[in-house]
């Protein structure tokens, strides 16, 4: 395949791959092109290898005949980009830009913050990424006049790294980031750091930037000792206000200002297990949830540290990841290890032992744990959800089912639920995702066989 110019110091990072390069040498070059299309298969069509070439739909779970390749269907993508790293990162976040709010045009560019994760390696990085030249899916089957935006040039990554003692469990960036791009990283060492990206994305913004000499935490948190943990989140109503909970139970709360930080020496402790995952409300500057392996999901009030406010058990298995909702602030979504996720309607929750509110949809879809899920930014029925199957899944909860048609069935004969909005694949081992605030639509994904960059036609 041929490969993107990379603008970087070394070659460590990875580069863009075409992956639609090779549909013209196949016309003329039918079995050679399909090997290569295999490593670039994102999507939901396979094309099998017989005289006529038809493409068929592939439903997740149907075994592949031999011959078959899983091949992305390109008229369901305004944008599809796959970025081969070297390092697999476990997390990552979408660094705000200047380029404004609500960006349709092409070629986009996107900002990402992410760590490295080399388990039992001293030497990890934070990597502050620029990708630009996100051309428009080109559609080769298509009649129409070709697309100006769809221009078939590389899209280009140029990043600066910043050593990282350990694995990066976690990265998350202050929502608040006008003028500071502050991000906190979870380190395997059992300490939370808190960095400014400032200067390295400035630098990629104008290159004549300095960068500092030496890059060093603004901050540690110390207080979790050596448990090292996932769960991280930083207020949206509050700036500089951070949660971090660890594999002992314990969630801390750290507070960033101008003239210093602060870790409260008292930690949040109920929780039975390891804490998974932690959300802020987006209304309620005071309340936070979480979520962990002891199956319970917590809604807390960061002024009584001694025991949540609301404790439900949220599913038969460890509860992975939350997400609370940024317009309906009532709703929250959970994934879990057997697979499911959950909406819950936080006007169902009473206080004390004992409450037991029932979710207000569930879905059974993904056929292993679910590892990141996340609302939309803007429409409130709208959810991204992936899972250790291989499949990222957008969802729109405001369909309703029409009882008068039948429902569509797998090869497997499971329902496919008619709030199913497009399945994407392609990734192995999805570990995040997250949705572009600025470029609506876009989702990005981080897995241990590369970055995807995607925006679909739903």
């Amino acid at each position: 395949q041929s490969h993107a110019k990379q603008l970087a110091e070394r070659n460590a990072m990875g580069e863009f791959e075409d992956a639609w390069d090779d549909e013209i040498e196949e016309e003329s070059e039918n079995e050679e092109g399909m090997e290569e299309e295999e490593e670039a298969g994102e999507g939901k069509k396979k094309r099998k290898k017989n005289s006529n070439n038809k493409l068929k739909l592939y439903l997740p779970g149907q075994p592949l005949e031999e011959g078959e390749v899983l091949e992305a269907d390109q008229s369901v993508y305004v944008m599809l980009h796959n970025l081969d790293v070297r390092l697999p990162f476990l997390s990552f976040d979408v660094l705000e830009d200047k380029l404004g709010d609500e960006r349709k045009n092409f070629p986009a560019t996107a900002f990402v913050a992410a760590g490295t994760s080399v388990p039992g390696v001293r030497d990890n990085e934070i990597l502050v990424m620029k990708m630009s030249n996100l051309h428009k899916t080109q559609q080769h089957d298509s009649d129409d006049e070709e697309d100006p935006d769809a221009l078939d040039e590389d899209p280009v990554l140029e990043y600066k790294s910043i050593p990282h003692v350990g694995c990066v469990n976690r990265l998350r960036v202050m929502p608040q980031q006008k003028d500071n791009h502050i991000a906190a990283t979870w380190s395997e060492t059992g300490k939370v750091h808190i960095w400014d990206l400032s200067p390295y994305m400035n630098n990629l913004s104008v290159p004549t930037t300095p960068l500092p000499k030496t890059a060093k935490p603004l901050y540690t948190v110390h207080n979790h000792g050596r448990e090292e943990g996932y769960a991280l989140d930083w207020s949206p109503l509050d700036t500089g206000r951070l949660l971090s909970g660890d594999n002992n139970g314990l969630i801390y709360h750290t507070t960033v200002t101008a003239s210093g930080c602060n870790t409260d020496s008292v930690a949040f402790k109920e929780h039975k297990s390891s804490v998974e995952d932690l959300q802020w409300s987006p209304s309620e500057r005071n309340v936070f949830a979480s979520c962990s392996s002891d199956q319970t999901v917590k809604i807390w009030d960061t002024r009584n540290k001694k025991r949540s406010a609301v404790s439900i058990r949220a599913s038969g298995s460890d509860v992975n990841v939350i997400t609370w909702n940024k317009k309906a602030s009532y709703l929250l979504a959970s994934g879990h290890d057997d697979g499911v996720f959950s909406v819950w309607d936080l006007r169902m929750f009473k206080g004390g032992p004992g409450a037991g509110p029932s979710p207000v949809a569930t879905f059974k879809w993904h056929t292993a744990p679910i590892t990141s899920i996340e609302w939309h930014p803007t429409e409130e029925s709208v959810l991204a959800v992936s899972g250790d199957d291989d499949q990222l899944t957008l969802w729109d909860l405001s369909v309703e089912p029409d009882t008068e048609e039948e429902g569509r069935l797998t090869s497997n004969g499971v329902e496919i639920p008619p709030q199913l909005l497009f399945v994407h694949q392609g990734q192995s081992q999805i570990k995040e995702l997250h949705w572009h605030r600025q470029i609506p639509g876009c989702v990005l994904s981080t897995s241990n066989s590369g970055f995807n960059i995607f925006k679909t036609i739903s």
